[in-house]
């Protein structure tokens, strides 16, 4: 019988209004407080991705809800009678080390805050930086994902695109396809400008406006340079390069016309005169213009 008034006595002391008060803060701030934060950051993600942007959207999202988590769990931390002012010495030291340690991830959200207000690529975007070209996957607070063609994950840190100089490859819903190529110096050059631009012209990914951009534009050690630009659909870049090349060389090979390699020459003042040769005897003797004898033969006095 003391045992169960010891128990009761310990329940109604643990079970004081004071401590009931608290212990019906702490389930409102679990019970109520979270889900409220949780539900505030999906409500501005919605309604910010459809006013401004849905990176814009996410990073003020992901503020709201970490801000909120903070919020309450300081919150739990005082109701149950947790004193900061103990942790204010260690706190100094702390936050010292703290903040030589995130340098580079304070740096990181400040960059990605920067792409945020400018805005030089987006979600779906595809950008060319150092080399890596990919698809935009997202654009978080300390990085961004990309895709690349062959199906990788990159992570690019913030602070290196701030500081870096990268391409946004469709940004603008048409684009330029550019290509150099070479023929051989025997060829009619305008002959050869007119047989491309009327493969321009047949490729069904060539805009017509903006018009081709085809031009003989210089010199090379063993070919007539020619510059061959063509506008199309950003969205038809795979299709239109994996036609164009091909159908070039099909047409320059069916009008006889050469695409020369590297090489060197030597001619003796007309192009299509071969170069004489003349063998010469040993020294004192006379020219020998006969071919030479094979090795083991019999020569001839």
């Amino acid at each position: 019988m003391g045992f169960i008034v010891d128990f009761h006595g310990l329940v109604k002391e643990f079970f004081n209004p004071e401590r009931l008060s608290t212990l019906i803060r702490l389930a409102l701030l679990f019970v109520v407080g979270l889900p409220l934060v949780f539900l505030i950051g999906k409500w501005l993600k919605a309604s910010l991705s459809k006013k401004l942007s849905p990176q814009q959207g996410m990073i003020f999202s992901k503020l709201v809800i970490y801000s909120g988590i903070a919020v309450i769990a300081f919150s739990v931390l005082n109701e149950v009678g947790f004193k900061f002012s103990h942790l204010l010495g260690a706190a100094g030291i702390l936050g010292i080390a703290i903040g030589f340690a995130s340098q580079t991830s304070v740096s990181n959200i400040i960059s990605g805050l920067f792409l945020l207000s400018e805005r030089p690529f987006a979600s779906g975007d595809v950008i060319d930086i150092g080399g890596i070209t990919g698809t935009v996957m997202s654009i978080d607070l300390l990085s961004v994902k990309l895709r690349t063609f062959d199906n990788r994950f990159v992570r690019v840190p913030n602070e290196t695109l701030i500081k870096s100089t990268f391409i946004n490859v469709t940004r603008h819903p048409i684009r330029r396809l550019d290509l150099t190529f070479g023929v051989a110096y025997k060829e009619d050059i305008g002959r050869v400008l007119a047989i491309l631009r009327d493969v321009a012209d047949r490729n069904p990914w060539c805009l017509d406006e903006p018009e081709p951009v085809i031009q003989f534009v210089g010199f090379g050690p063993s070919e007539l340079q020619v510059f061959f630009g063509v506008w199309f659909a950003r969205d038809d870049f795979m299709r239109l390069r994996g036609t164009i090349v091909r159908q070039i060389k099909e047409r320059l090979d069916r009008e006889g016309i050469e695409i020369p390699f590297p090489h060197q020459a030597l001619y003796a003042g007309q192009a299509t005169a071969p170069f004489p040769i003349r063998i010469v005897g040993d020294a004192g003797g006379s020219a020998d213009q006969r071919p030479p004898t094979p090795a083991g033969a019999p020569r001839s006095a």
